[in-house]
């Protein structure tokens, strides 16, 4: 299994392969690589069979694409119990793919682990790390199916972007949370393969678990184009693994015909809040968000394929046979080596430049905030359109007032040579410098190079053959690495006396908890990244940002500073939050921080499920109120108490019971998802001590 598990297996290790040719002749015996990179490491169709058969058979009934890939990756599909959205899967995934930003502390994990070897081949992909300001030269100095039928076909100025855009409005950031999204219908041929990379990519936008498309000839095209014929050839004859079972049923459907969907922009300052572009404008004179657009950014991991860069400098070579550049500033963002070089050679990148557009490093760059924008200063609002797929508040350049928008490059790129919100692309004239009135044609683009891709720079770094022998050795006095010290186990006793170091108020995404931008330099170093824990976060109390209560000293600090002091004097404490707690990016940061500096529980009307399962990963009792209500129970300046920790138990609810500063109390009762393996993880004090003492 790997993140998008049909899309990415395709598209992830390919994104920098150099072609090579293979026979077209294959046996379903014959030994496959997972990629070039790996020669070693194979694909096995035939263990996958085995399983879903077994499965298939317990449950006697057809399976979704979903659980057969779910299914399909168990540990042990003849014994262990399955009951969606009640039991926990024990799996074997194929690999693991990361990129740079999480990898170095999950490299210092491992470092800590003591394990010789990784289990199954892992790779880190270099990307987040690099900051967009001039170009790109100088910068590189478990639960419920939701199944989404597509009918119709895309056409016009609506792309694969809108699809996900509308179901976000559909189904809002918490309305998927659990979910496996699995796309399937006749609509589904009328997408390419890097379309429905877009698609999955923001599905972590509604809060699933992931989401997947079925197997089909765009992606054997894809497959074909990316040098991996071989790869291609085994999965067209396996097919019948890699589409869902005639007749399978889904727990929800919502269906989209492709033909009637327009195009779609959503924000500010969250990725569900859903207008089709012809009522932007109006809706963003009624609400008072600036209509001017200041800067358009297209590309990052969301939209950047050789398909949609076409589709942009097609209208940005209309804009210039007219005479007219970008109004407003306009970067382009490559998301990767190959498709940074093959649009060089092909001559779309220099139709971007000469339109306006800066063409910035192939990295994450705006889209997780590595953006060192000068053009306003911090607190001045304005507007900004993109094709990245999250738009949280200050998240691409750290600036409150920003109001972000997402939506396809070719809106992206529309909006910018228009400059403002009110322009709608498929009704609405522009004036060339001649004063000649003209509109847009649609957009158009090839899907892939007809000249095939041109690699570019080969970037890649191999492993040692033996690496058994390899030290790594971190200066201490490094503010960028810092090896890591195991966490505290559980004392045997419950929690008493925890102080609540701040009650949020609305919504908490991961970044609000852990911010990215300039932050990301210290994702190696705890002690120093734990220095943004919760800044962005909502203090009831006060209605600020990083200013909460010192129940101490009463004096008013940053959330960081006063946690250290509560840990400095062995004060451990609990953060409150709303619905959805922890929604947004998978970052592990999120719950290692509030760890790292005396954290115990996070008590929440309800979670994202990653976040959840990362908190109990790092030794901490993600817990939710069994009466949501109870969270006007608990004032900022309360004590807590968690009971019942003896007999914690899968099922078994906990008692809180809050000390008020009138000393009055109160108990209620808190709900968590921990499985025997989870709680053990708890008593250890983390996922990892625990897998130390196993190896013990």
């Amino acid at each position: 299994i790997v993140v998008y598990y049909v899309i990415s297996q395709f598209l992830a290790l390919g994104q920098g392969a150099r072609r090579f040719h293979v026979a077209a002749a294959l046996n379903a015996k014959a030994k496959v690589a997972m990629s070039h990179f790996e020669p070693n490491s194979y694909i096995n169709y035939d263990k996958l069979r085995s399983n879903i058969d077994i499965v298939r058979k317990r449950l006697n009934r057809p399976l979704t694409l979903s659980e057969k890939i779910v299914y399909g990756h168990l540990d042990d599909p003849a014994g262990q119990e399955i009951a969606r959205g009640r039991t926990y899967l024990r799996l074997r995934p194929d690999r693991v793919a990361m990129q740079d930003a999480t990898a170095q502390m999950a490299m210092l994990q491992f470092i800590s682990s003591g394990l010789p070897k990784v289990a199954v081949p892992s790779t880190i992909h270099c990307d987040h790390l690099i900051e967009a300001q001039i170009g790109g030269a100088q910068d590189l100095q478990t639960a419920k199916v939701i199944g989404v039928k597509l009918t119709g076909t895309l056409t016009g100025w609506t792309s694969p972007k809108d699809v996900i855009l509308k179901v976000a409005g559909i189904l809002t950031v918490k309305g998927g949370t659990g979910a496996i999204v699995e796309y399937h219908g006749p609509g589904v041929d009328s997408i390419s393969c890097t379309g429905m990379a877009t698609i999955c990519n923001m599905g972590a936008e509604i809060g699933a678990t992931t989401s997947v498309f079925p197997f089909n000839h765009r992606m054997k095209t894809y497959l074909e184009k990316t040098g991996r014929g071989e790869i291609a050839a085994l999965a067209n004859e396996n097919q019948d693994l890699l589409v869902p079972d005639s007749g399978c049923h889904y727990d929800q459907i919502i269906e989209i015909n492709l033909s009637e969907l327009k195009p779609h922009i959503n924000g500010p300052f969250t990725p569900d809040l859903a207008h089709p572009v012809s009522d932007i404008g109006s809706v963003a004179e009624k609400n008072g968000w600036p209509l001017d657009v200041k800067v358009g950014l297209i590309g990052s991991c969301t939209n950047s394929s050789y398909e949609d860069m076409g589709r942009a400098a097609s209208l940005a070579k209309q804009a210039l046979d007219k005479g007219l550049k970008c109004k407003a500033q306009f970067t382009v963002t490559p998301g990767s080596e190959q498709i940074r070089a093959t649009i060089e050679r092909d001559g779309y990148a220099k139709v971007l430049r000469d339109v306006g557009g800066v063409v910035l490093a192939n990295a994450c760059g705006p889209c997780i905030g590595q953006w060192d924008r000068r053009d306003v200063k911090k607190g001045e609002k304005n507007t900004i359109v993109t094709s990245f797929n999250r738009n949280f508040t200050a998240r691409n350049d750290a600036n409150p007032a920003t109001h972000a928008f997402v939506t396809s490059p070719e809106i992206v790129t529309a909006l910018a040579i228009a400059g403002t919100l009110k322009f709608n692309p498929e009704i609405d004239f522009l004036t060339a410098p001649n004063g000649e009135k003209f509109k847009l044609v649609p957009p158009t683009g090839d899907e892939l190079p007809a000249r095939d891709f041109d690699p570019g720079q080969d970037t890649y770094q191999h492993p040692p053959a033996d690496g058994l022998g390899l030290k790594v050795d971190v200066n201490p006095q490094s503010n960028r690495l810092q090896l890591l010290e195991p966490f505290d186990k559980w004392n045997g006793n419950n929690l008493e006396d925890l102080r609540v170091l701040i009650k949020v108020k609305g919504k908490c995404t991961t970044d609000h908890i852990s911010a990215a931008g300039p932050w990301l330099k210290f994702r190696g170093h705890l002690d120093n990244i734990s220095n943004n824990l919760l800044i962005g976060a909502v203090n009831i109390e006060n209605d600020a940002v990083n200013k909460i209560r010192n129940l101490l000293t009463g004096e008013f600090g940053g959330v960081p500073d006063v946690a250290r002091h509560y840990k400095k004097h062995n004060v451990s404490w609990v953060v409150v939050g709303d619905e959805n707690y922890g929604e947004g990016s998978s970052r592990e940061h999120a719950a290692l921080e509030p760890r790292h500096l005396g954290g115990r529980a996070i008590i929440v009307k309800s979670f994202a499920r990653i976040h959840e399962t990362n908190l109990k990963k790092q030794g901490l009792l993600p817990l939710t109120f069994s009466n949501p209500a109870d969270y006007d129970k608990i004032c900022p300046d309360d004590k807590i108490s968690i009971v019942g920790l003896k007999s914690l138990a899968p099922g078994k609810p906990l008692k809180a019971v809050i000390k008020h500063s009138d000393g009055s109390t109160e108990t209620i009762e808190l709900n968590h998802t921990f499985n025997e393996t989870q709680i053990e993880w708890f008593q250890a004090g983390s996922a990892l001590n625990r897998m130390k003492e196993l190896q013990k």
